[in-house]
């Protein structure tokens, strides 16, 4: 999904012909609700008056029947209008000239049966022009408006040839006409204000969306992990890149920071309480599934620290590959030093010790110091290559794996290269098609150098020297992960921090750069190499590959 297609269009503005009601089509349906409770409530008011008002009626003083009929006709009308409204048998516009015949039917005959123009009557009309006039174009507005003074001249003219009226009549008339078309004027103009207003604000609210929505992109697809919390804990957003570090599936708020991650809650509960400023160093921890190292930086969202928090979660393996890169050029620039100062002159010393112990003439003892310079002697070049192998790094390749047929392959070439027994290392719970991605060379040289590790200390153990790979995907996160497992001594929980360390070796003759290295091609891969105590004794390190849909 790119960033461009959460953008939606924004509507064209309302055109001066449009028939498009102000609002939705709900404010249409209520508007016409309301006509009919009015004309119902009209009716039953009219009929109350009549009845109450007797000496002289107020309304339908000429033709009190035909009043009452009307009357009768306008309640009865308007009930079964409200089950027409209910069900919404008929459009909107034509319920509305529905609704608007029944009134230039009933007030017209009840306005000829009080005494014509001069009773008041006709003004009702005003009400039912005036509401339909809001919801219709212009054109169809002044329709509506030419019928209702077409059926107010009509009725004075049935009136006047009836007798029941004169023709000074048509001036009250034609001025009433003439009100109802000036209402119309000014409710045309409210609405034609009220469509600018819709148009404006639905441009707005589109822009908002817009907006909204561009943000949540970014957030989501941010390199940097964020999570947003309010002042009781409960997480109000968080992007794909934290729920992966915590260890949590779904990136759905309104959960308890604590029930996603006790140990980031920890944390923030601590700088809540210290109240010290983000960038303030904040105690690491592991992410879910043991890949990273976290280290969390808290800003508060406002001017209190007890309120809403914004958390970022800094991916420590960023910084170590930034400190890797000045790590490998210092290292590039001393192994380049060491290659011209120290490897001839190991060389010619190593060089001498052999001729010296070939020599007849030397007794035992003799032959002891000649072995000590040997040995040594090369330990030093070991050291030495070591440390040149680092500095003539190539630029990483990283090619597609098939995991499962590459450790099958490489744990019959390790078998058969130290003429182990056949078992000796296993490929226990393989998941298969799993494919990663790193330098061939690379993982070749990382693995064998654990499994040669494993076969080493292994042999000073009791029992038969045997070394599980298991290889899989990690639950949270969907990175593929390797293990290499073993049953010796293991490691010492104080030296685990170590143990990655160049130079730290826990065996005589070591030259303490092995896991170092490993670690050194891991990162450069983007993966991750780490170690953990075995349940029932042993070791066990695990390459954790880089994850294919992280931005690089």
């Amino acid at each position: 999904m790119a960033a461009v297609d959460v953008l939606q269009s924004v509507p064209p503005k309302a055109e001066r012909g449009s028939a498009t009601v102000p609002g939705s089509a709900e404010f249409t349906w209520r508007v016409l609700w309301l006509l009919n409770l009015f004309r119902l409530g009209l009716g039953a008011v009219l009929l109350g008056v009549f009845f109450l008002a007797i000496d002289p009626h107020i309304v339908g003083e000429s033709k009190p029947p035909l009043a009452i009929a009307a009357m009768l006709s306008m309640i009865g009308f308007s009930i079964v209008n409200s089950w027409l409204l209910r069900e919404r048998l008929l459009s909107a516009p034509a319920q509305g000239f529905f609704q608007l015949g029944l009134d230039l039917a009933t007030i017209t005959l009840l306005m000829h049966a009080s005494g014509g123009v001069s009773s008041g009557v006709g003004g009702l009309l005003i009400v039912s022009v005036g509401a339909l006039a809001l919801l219709v174009e212009r054109d169809r507005a002044f329709l509506v408006a030419a019928l209702a003074a077409f059926a107010i001249l009509g009725e004075q003219t049935v009136a006047l040839l009836q007798g029941s009226a004169g023709s000074s009549q048509y001036a009250p008339a034609g001025i009433l006409g003439a009100v109802i078309f000036v209402i119309t004027v000014v409710v045309q103009a409210l609405r034609h204000r009220m469509l600018e207003t819709e148009a404006l604000a639905e441009q707005r609210g589109v822009d908002l969306r817009n907006l909204a929505e561009l943000n949540q992109y970014i957030v989501q697809h941010l390199r940097e992990s964020i999570v947003v919390v309010d002042a009781d804990d409960e997480i109000r957003l968080m992007n794909e890149s934290a729920a992966q570090q915590l260890g949590t599936a779904s990136i759905r708020a309104d959960r308890v920071l604590r029930e996603v991650s006790p140990e980031l809650a920890n944390r923030l509960e601590v700088w809540r309480v210290q109240g010290r400023p983000i960038g303030t160093t904040q105690p690491k921890f592991s992410s879910a599934d043991g890949s990273t190292t976290i280290s969390p930086h808290f800003a508060a969202l406002g001017s209190e620290t007890t309120g809403g928090t914004l958390i970022f979660l800094e991916d420590m393996s960023l910084l170590a590959e930034r400190a890797q890169k000045a790590k490998l050029a210092s290292l590039g620039r001393l192994s380049a030093s060491i290659a011209h100062e120290i490897r001839n002159p190991i060389g010619a010393m190593s060089h001498a010790g052999q001729l010296l112990a070939e020599s007849p003439e030397i007794n035992a003892a003799e032959q002891r110091l000649t072995d000590i310079i040997r040995v040594n002697a090369a330990r030093v070049s070991q050291i030495v290559e070591s440390m040149l192998t680092l500095s003539r790094r190539e630029k990483t390749q990283p090619e597609q794996i098939d995991l499962g047929s590459w450790l099958d392959q490489f744990r019959r070439e390790f078998e058969q290269t130290l003429e182990l027994f056949e078992g000796t290392v296993r490929c226990t719970d393989i998941t298969p098609d799993l494919i990663v991605r790193m330098d061939p060379t690379h993982l070749h040289q990382v693995v064998w150098n654990l499994c040669d590790n494993a076969v080493k200390y292994a042999s000073e153990a009791a029992g038969a020297i045997t070394v599980d790979l298991r290889c899989g995907l990690l639950e949270h996160s969907g990175r593929g992960f390797l293990e290499v497992a073993d049953r010796g001594p293991g490691i010492d929980p104080e030296k685990i921090d170590e143990v990655f360390e160049p130079f730290y070796t826990g065996k005589d003759g070591g030259t303490g750069l092995g896991l170092f290295i490993c670690r050194e091609l891991c990162e450069c891969n983007g993966a991750s190499l780490s170690y953990q105590q075995r349940a029932g004794g042993g070791s066990v390190f695990r390459i954790v590959f880089s994850d294919s849909n992280r931005w690089l």
